[in-house]
């Protein structure tokens, strides 16, 4: 039997008869994801409607081309494993040409897809003979395939099965991966905390379901559209903000219900980290399935009680530029960046308010941080840990401005944070340990050096302060506006150096690096610019602008800096 094919590729799948949605329930067994829907795909589907029927057969070859994400998704690992007890040998030719991730050759030279499409494509052949012994795996064998579309063509048609140079894979368990990893790093890397368990209380970001509609530029704005929304039924509501179908999680009438309750008086207006350098204005009631169809109040509202700061990484990545890193004092959206949601990381947890407490008597906030784990980096560092910071200045420095720990006999929450953020923005620490950081929450080499930490301390609260745009830095503008004009954005470009936001006006003196950088999937100073397309910048805007250009300039120079320590 054979079964050859190109399946369609829809993770919002039609396909939902019982008999293939029982069939697929093999590949979901004990997965303890947050979010699982993507095994829903349609081209899953289908890989499970061949093996059905090979199987039931006895022998047979499935050959696909196909959505490449199975072949090294994390929430794939029960698909792999299944599909490795069935056959006997799979053959991956991975074709690579994801545009979502921007890939690219290893020398860097540009790597196509071979359909007009963005997700990267592999071609699958799954071969069973029927003679494997009954718990015996398949063997594996894998093929990199990069380059340009016409490359491609041309390297498939005057090849075949036999004449690859395949590489037989070793997969390992729980992940079994059908593609080259290199975890020669394995056993140190583990040595490492992982900073979901150092940060027990943890989220993804709010889900709006609708940010078109829920998120505005301005308080007045926002403020504006509930009101109106408040005015109409439903349907005319639907029309006229264009909310359209109802989902599971989010309807017209949920919100309406929500709102009534609690505008004006028992939510909150207040500003949201949409993106990296990018805030929106919204109302939170902090109820589930309303105004918002998550709004994480678990978390969330921990930015709401008090001054606090949440560390933001993501449980996998896409790899390279798509690493995400970041700090917000603000709650925070969950992104729409295609490999993995952001995760909110707080770093204090403020108490619940009973409605006892005095004027006189404050219950205080307590570090959202794991006893244990601080206390191995306590005796690690020889220092005492404190829940608040003592004093702001208590670290001193020598003349060749390295930091003396014998001044500074304790250190702090934020101390801490600042320690994680200068190693998650090492560069030589995201590529020694890229292939573990795609699985799981990074792990953080726990300190023994008081010197180095205090180092990387110092590092990671400039990046911190930097990327809050709290540092007095990011106003030192490096960057001139010196043409008048409408100030409407059109099409910006980067040339010369500078930064055109139409054909007259343009940001003057931009380095590359700060144009080009990225933030977990994003560049920020494109980003910023192309969102507003075709409106006016105000004086608020420009002057955000260059301390965005600032904040990318200086973020290069300090991640050289920590390069500059063994970590």
């Amino acid at each position: 039997m054979v079964v050859i094919g190109n399946p369609p590729y829809s993770v919002s799948s039609t396909n939902k008869s019982k008999w293939i949605e029982g069939l697929t329930a093999d590949y979901k067994k004990d997965m303890k994801e947050r979010n699982i829907q993507p095994l829903s795909d349609d081209y899953i589907k289908f890989i499970r409607f061949g093996q059905h029927f090979i199987d039931k057969n006895g022998e047979g070859v499935l050959a696909y081309i196909s959505n490449n994400s199975f072949i090294d998704g994390i929430i794939h690992r029960q698909m792999r494993k299944h599909l490795l007890e069935s056959f006997d040998k799979i053959y991956i030719l991975d074709l690579h040409g994801n545009a979502k991730k921007k890939e690219v050759c290893p020398d860097g030279s540009p790597d196509q897809n071979v359909f007009d499409i963005m997700q990267g494509v592999s071609i699958n052949i799954f071969v069973k003979t029927g003679v494997k012994k009954e718990k015996e795996l398949a063997k594996v064998f894998h093929y990199d395939l990069q380059g340009k579309r016409e490359f491609k063509y041309d390297f498939l048609s005057e090849n075949s099965l036999k004449s690859f140079a395949w590489n037989e894979l070793e997969y390992t368990s729980p992940n079994y991966f059908l593609v080259l990893k290199d975890f020669n790093e394995k056993e140190k890397y583990e040595k490492g905390f992982n900073v979901s368990e150092l940060f027990p209380l943890n989220n993804i970001g709010i889900v709006t379901a609708r940010d078109n509609f829920t998120l505005k530029n301005s308080k007045i704005e926002i403020q504006k559209t509930i009101e109106d929304f408040l005015t109409l039924d439903i349907e005319t509501a639907r029309t006229k903000f264009n909310l359209g179908k109802d989902s599971r999680d989010w309807q017209v009438s949920f919100a309406l219900n929500d709102l009534q309750k609690h505008y004006p008086d028992k939510g909150k207006f207040i500003k949201i980290n949409y993106r990296p350098f990018e805030y929106k204005w919204t109302y939170y009631t902090g109820k589930s399935k309303g105004f918002h169809s998550y709004p994480r109040n678990e978390v969330m509202q921990h930015f709401l009680k008090g001054e606090n700061v949440g560390l933001i990484v993501s449980k996998q990545f896409g790899g390279g530029s798509h690493f995400i890193c970041f700090l917000t004092t603000l709650i925070n959206e969950k992104s729409s960046q295609p490999f993995a949601p952001f995760y909110n990381h707080p770093l204090y947890i403020y108490p619940e308010n009973n409605g006892q407490q005095t004027l006189d008597i404050s219950t205080p906030r307590t570090p959202n941080l794991n006893p244990t784990i601080v206390k191995q980096i306590e005796e690690g560092l020889g220092l005492t840990f404190t829940n608040e910071k003592e004093t702001e200045n208590d670290v001193c420095f020598a003349n060749n401005d390295e930091v003396r720990p014998e001044f500074k006999q304790s250190f702090a929450p934020i101390d801490l944070l600042d320690y994680i953020y200068a190693v998650l923005h090492s560069p030589s620490y995201r590529e020694k340990y890229k292939e573990f950081l795609k699985i799981d929450f990074p792990r953080i080499p726990p300190p023994v050096d008081p010197g180095k930490f205090w180092q990387l301390v110092k590092l990671g609260g400039e990046l911190r302060q930097i990327h809050l745009l709290e540092s007095p830095t990011v106003s030192n503008y490096i960057t001139q506006y010196p043409e008048d004009g409408d100030n409407i954005v059109t099409k910006p470009i980067y040339k010369n150096g500078n930064v055109y936001i139409n054909e007259n006006q343009y940001f003057a003196n931009v380095p590359e690096v700060a144009w080009d950088f990225y933030i977990g999937g994003y560049q920020p100073a494109q980003k910023w610019l192309k969102d507003r397309k075709e409106r006016e910048l105000s004086y608020e805007d420009i002057l955000h602008y260059q301390k965005i250009i600032v904040a990318m300039s200086e973020t290069d120079r300090i991640m050289k800096e920590i390069d500059k320590i063994e970590i």
